[in-house]
C-alpha cells in the first residue's frame, strides 16, 4: 500500500470538488463521462497511513468493550483480536473523518438513492387520474359519509375460486361459528 499524507487526501478532495463545480454547467452525460475518465482521488486516499500510527487512540480498549457490550456483540478472545479491532475501528474513524472535512457548501444533499429527475418524479406521483379505477369501487354512506369498499358482486369483480364468503362452508364438522378438528384415537375432538 502506497503511503498516503494527510494532506494529500485534502489535496484529492479539493480536486475532486473542482471537477464537480467544472463539470455541473454540461450537460449531464458529458459530465458523467468526464469525470469518469480521470479518477482525482481514491478510498486507499482515506485510509490512515500504516507508518504513522496516532500517538493517542480515540478509543480505548475499556470503551471497546463497553460497545461491544453494548452491541450484544461478541468480547474479544484475546489480547491480539482486541489489538486488531481496535485498528480496525480506528481505520473507521479516520475514513469517517476524512468524510465529514470535505467542503460540501453548495452541494444538495442526498434525500434517496433513486432517480429523482423531472420524469421520475411524475412516474412514481399518484394523481387522480391513477386513482379512478379504486375509487369507483368505494362508496361514501351514511350521516358522516363514511367510505365502504362495494362487495365484489358490485364492483364487478368476478368470486374467487367459488368461494361464497362463508370460510365454514368446506368444513366437514361444525359448532357454532367454529370448525371442529378431530385428533387421537379416542375421538376427541378440538374446536
Amino acid at each position: 500500500m502506497a503511503m498516503i499524507r494527510p494532506h494529500a487526501v485534502r489535496r484529492s478532495l479539493g480536486h475532486a470538488q473542482c471537477l464537480l463545480r467544472r463539470y455541473s454547467s454540461k450537460s449531464a452525460e458529458q459530465n458523467i463521462a468526464s469525470i469518469l475518465s480521470e479518477p482525482s482521488w481514491s478510498v486507499r486516499s482515506l485510509l490512515p497511513d500504516s507508518t504513522s500510527q496516532s500517538a493517542k487512540p480515540s478509543i480505548t480498549p475499556k470503551q471497546l468493550r463497553h460497545l461491544l457490550r453494548l452491541s450484544a456483540l461478541p468480547q474479544p478472545a484475546s489480547p491480539e483480536e482486541e489489538k486488531t479491532m481496535l485498528e480496525t475501528l480506528e481505520s473507521q474513524i479516520h475514513f469517517v473523518k476524512e468524510m465529514q472535512s470535505v467542503d460540501t457548501t453548495g452541494v444538495e444533499p442526498l434525500r434517496s438513492i433513486r432517480d429523482e429527475s423531472p420524469a421520475a418524479v411524475k412516474e412514481m406521483s399518484i394523481g387522480l387520474d391513477r386513482l379512478k379505477d379504486a375509487l369507483a369501487k368505494e362508496q361514501a354512506t351514511g350521516r358522516r359519509k363514511r367510505v365502504q369498499r362495494l362487495k365484489p358482486e358490485d364492483n364487478g369483480q368476478p368470486e374467487v375460486m367459488g368461494w361464497n364468503g362463508n370460510a365454514l362452508s368446506s368444513a366437514s364438522k361444525t359448532k357454532g361459528p367454529y370448525f371442529v378438528v378431530e385428533t387421537g384415537a379416542n375421538g376427541s375432538t378440538a374446536s
